[in-house]
């Protein structure tokens, strides 16, 4: 969450040339944004809450979380038209920002970013059970790259928003080798996913330490399991 805001917040900054309304810190992060997160999907919709949560006359900030969620997508849509922006270029600038921190100063740029307890240590264990992992992100492969690399973690493989959909790399790599499950922290990523011809059978688990929307958890639909740390931890076979 600390290199989110403190990303998303530098980048929204450069779009106006200072961090704007001087009641919102660029390194403080604001309530409302961790609010907002389990909505955001992209990194560009990051750099966008960041923007109008730095300027006391946007609709978000005049009419709070609850009531831009209610219409997150057209919100977002209306925000980007308002101020003339596009959504690639929010991604290319927090991209660059990401960039040019790693290259400033590694070990701040890694030092906010916080594991969720046990998650690298089971990952590192899937390997010495010769269980192939791989990363499907809808952030850029090269930041993604860094921060494994900065925590000693090697996937098999790894696709970043620049390889497709989630459900586009899925179809691929199962046409390569068998997929024994598909873990993801966004329910409407999973459910786009098992209805995907031809990924239907694919046993999906929701990530129950993720930034999840407290209704997420509730009647979950067939093909999805819960994953909590502690399931996390036990044997695939006792996943399901």
């Amino acid at each position: 969450m600390e290199e989110y805001w403190w990303s998303a917040s530098t980048a929204a900054a450069r779009l106006s040339g200072s961090c704007g309304d001087s009641s919102v810190s660029c390194l403080t992060i604001p309530e409302q944004f961790r609010q907002l997160r389990p909505w955001i999907h992209h990194g560009w919709e990051m750099v966008l809450m960041a923007a109008l949560l730095q300027d006391p006359q946007s609709q978000l900030r005049r009419e709070g979380v609850e009531a831009f969620v209610a219409a997150y997508a057209d919100r977002c849509r209306q925000a980007l038209d308002a101020h003339g922006w596009s959504s690639s270029q929010l991604q290319g600038l927090l991209e660059r920002v990401r960039s040019e921190a790693v290259q400033g100063d590694r070990a701040q740029w890694l030092a906010r970013h916080r594991t969720f307890a046990g998650v690298p240590e089971r990952l590192r264990c899937l390997g010495e059970d010769g269980v192939d992992w791989a990363v499907l992100t809808t952030k850029g492969r090269a930041f993604t790259a860094e921060l494994l690399a900065g925590f000693a973690l090697k996937p098999a493989l790894l696709f970043g928003h620049e390889d497709g959909t989630k459900p586009d790399v899925l179809l691929r790599l199962q046409r390569e080798r068998p997929l024994i499950g598909f873990v993801e922290d966004r329910r409407p990523t999973l459910e786009t996913v098992l209805a995907t011809p031809g990924l239907e059978a694919l046993p999906c688990y929701l990530a129950d330490w993720g930034y999840l929307r407290l209704s997420d958890r509730e009647a979950l639909p067939e093909g999805v399991s819960l994953l909590t740390l502690d399931r996390l931890a036990t044997p695939l076979a006792d996943w399901r």
